[in-house]
């Protein structure tokens, strides 16, 4: 699950790609002895920055330029909106990790058939939104905002996208929305941190601080922050779909997640991937939201 935070960091070859890897997390352990806090500052950036999925607003993919576009502001930050309009039932779609809105492109004329209003945002830090860091916190946050404003009836998420619609709805309980979909989402946020961690070789120093600055800027337990655990709290009907050679997200994390959903029901694809891009599955998604 590593790749899902840092795969557009590190495409390079593989053997390069590893001494440059073990350089990077032997400079931050050296650093981390006189200056622990720039050496966890520094790795907390390589966490939590994302290095693709940033949009130029002069040359918007043409999915994304048919769309309504709105910029909604939220305290400092804002975060990008593009609407397809259609009839009263709302759709409100949820990209992960270094993509953006433009992602659900081969979604989109599945849902567009019965005739709903489709509305994708750009997260935190990706596509025209604004910001350098990502968190799960604040894309829920957003998310929030733009549910009282477009009053979506149904949710779906890919990646990371899928966990924090996951963790919204955990947080805000929020009975308008009838239906969630996720696709090739994580379930434990630790398994993602250790890995980063285990990547890297970083020290127990950089290791431990990264987990307490979550827990004093988020108050967030990185242990019990599981879409597993979300998902036991909430009683609206979900769709789960996960690829069995999903090498970005294990198929185990995907159950973990049905194991304490309880409405939710698990389709196990095979071919697939981390995209999840595909034509009879995208039938199953629409089947299940409009059937």
């Amino acid at each position: 699950m590593t790749s899902l935070l840092l795969g557009g960091f590190f495409d390079m070859k593989k053997t390069a790609r590893s001494l440059y890897i073990k350089s990077i997390g032997l400079s931050l352990n050296l650093l981390s002895i006189a200056f622990p806090k720039k050496a966890t500052s520094f790795a907390y950036g390589l966490f939590s920055e994302p290095r693709s999925g940033k949009l130029n607003p002069t040359q918007l993919p043409k999915i994304l330029q048919k769309a309504q576009s709105e910029q909604i502001t939220h305290g400092d930050s804002f975060f990008q909106t593009y609407t397809w309009k259609g009839n009263d039932t709302v759709i409100l779609l949820v990209h992960g990790w270094e993509s953006n809105a433009a992602r659900w492109e081969n979604l989109l004329p599945f849902l567009k058939k019965s005739g709903s209003t489709i509305v994708a945002m750009d997260a935190p830090a990706h596509g025209l939104s604004s910001g350098k860091e990502f968190s799960i916190p604040q894309y829920a946050e957003f998310i929030h905002i733009a549910v009282q404003k477009f009053k979506p009836n149904y949710l779906i998420g890919h990646s990371i996208g899928g966990q924090t619609c996951l963790y919204y709805q955990s947080l805000y309980q929020n009975d308008a929305i009838e239906k969630i979909v996720i696709l090739g989402s994580p379930s434990d946020f630790n398994i993602i941190l250790s890995n980063f961690v285990t990547l890297l070789q970083l020290n127990t120093t950089i290791a431990q601080n990264i987990e307490n600055h979550y827990l004093n800027h988020f108050q967030l337990d990185i242990h019990e922050f599981s879409s597993r655990l979300f998902a036991e709290t909430i009683n609206t009907k979900g769709f789960i779909a996960h690829d069995t050679e999903d090498i970005v997200v294990k198929i185990d994390e995907a159950k973990k997640i049905a194991s304490t959903w309880k409405n939710a029901v698990l389709l196990e694809t095979k071919g697939l991937g981390h995209s999840m891009h595909d034509a009879h599955l995208y039938q199953k998604v629409s089947q299940f939201l409009f059937d």
